[in-house]
């Protein structure tokens, strides 16, 4: 059974940092593939965050992220991480890990995905 298990969310104030976790269990595999994060706030469509790949040499993000959100990842680990900084209130939504053998801007492309963590920014 692969799963995908994220951890770190919670109530943080605007300008505020949280760092997610997600940690993958059942394959080794996902040493050799890509990993990322989307998210959707309520009431609308699930939105890119960030991805990278299995080697950590190159690495995407939404525009609404790029220079406040960091990716990274821990092979040996097999977890991916999301450091979030400078933190605003349209940053607030579920956080969903995700992970498949490309990369991919449309979240119904990605195989695997974990049951999301909720990420609320206050103002």
């Amino acid at each position: 059974q692969v799963q995908l298990v994220e951890s770190g969310g919670g109530l943080v104030q605007a300008g505020g940092s949280l760092r997610l976790s997600c940690a993958t269990s059942g394959r080794r595999i996902f040493s050799w593939y890509f990993m990322g994060w989307f998210r959707q706030a309520p009431g609308k469509e699930r939105e890119f965050v960030a991805a990278i790949r299995w080697d950590d040499v190159h690495s995407y993000y939404g525009d609404s992220v790029k220079g406040r959100f960091t990716i990274s990842r821990d092979n040996a680990k097999i977890t991916v991480y999301l450091q979030m900084n400078s933190l605003k209130p349209e940053d607030t939504a579920v956080y969903y890990c995700v992970a498949d053998a490309s990369v991919h801007a449309n979240w119904e492309e990605w195989d695997y995905w974990g049951q999301g963590t909720q990420v609320t920014v206050s103002s």
